[in-house]
């Protein structure tokens, strides 16, 4: 229902942004960047203050010579993130646009239900940032600490050989967070469901560089950095 919806907005702002596509863009990617800055320095923290687990860490291309399966295994793993965004996303979309339109059509108990529905759909969106933000914060950064005992090497220097595809891959999967954020600072809700495919169609090529350069760059950067590589 909120798809029939809002098809008209949503094609009419994908239309409109397919005239003057960057500055739309760029807001995203600036977002993204932000949230991807935030997640990088909250591993760095969780790193460095966590209890290494003695257990080895494998890694692709640094344990094995990587191949196609781990190269689709990363990107299986990012793109869950990006799903679990983009659905944030679209509930932005049904609390903010759908809902309000929905409710002004009905009476009586059925409308009380829909005005009450918005605010639960927005402490949904808030929760599911802040469970990503947490989690992989946490997952990511007691991999480090263990990855950083491993190789002996700081987790400083750990984050400094992700940077070039986790910054990547971050902002990817955190676009369509960003486009949520800027439209309810300025109240355009109607416009989330266009940006939820268009964040996707963005993220995903960005997705697919910073696989290749995790499977085949990032083994050759860890080797580099580790002095109990020969």
């Amino acid at each position: 229902m909120a798809l029939a919806q809002g098809m008209r907005e949503t094609r009419g702002a994908l239309s409109q942004w397919r005239d003057d596509p960057f500055p739309v863009v760029r807001s995203w990617l600036l977002g993204g960047l932000a949230f991807g800055l935030l997640l990088l320095f909250a591993v760095l923290l969780v790193a460095t203050v966590a209890r290494p687990d003695p257990t080895p860490a494998y890694i692709p291309g640094y344990t094995w010579p990587a191949d196609l399966g781990d190269y689709f295994r990363v990107i299986w793993r990012n793109g869950l993130v990006l799903a679990l965004h983009a659905v944030a996303c679209v509930a932005g979309f049904i609390a903010g646009s759908s809902l309000p339109l929905q409710a002004s059509q009905m009476r009586g108990w059925q409308r009380w239900i829909h005005e009450k529905a918005r605010p639960l759909a927005f402490a949904w969106v808030v929760i599911v940032i802040t469970f990503s933000l947490v989690s992989q914060a946490f997952i990511l950064g007691s991999t480090g600490a263990q990855l950083a005992e491993q190789l002996q090497i700081s987790p400083g220097l750990l984050v400094l050989t992700v940077f070039p595809h986790a910054i990547v891959e971050l902002t990817a999967v955190f676009l369509p967070l960003a486009a949520w954020t800027i439209a309810s600072r300025r109240g355009d809700w109607h416009n989330l469901l266009a940006a939820t495919f268009a964040t996707i169609a963005v993220a995903l090529p960005m997705l697919f560089v910073a696989a290749i350069w995790e499977t085949l760059t990032w083994p050759w950067l860890l080797e580099m950095a580790s002095p109990s590589i020969p």
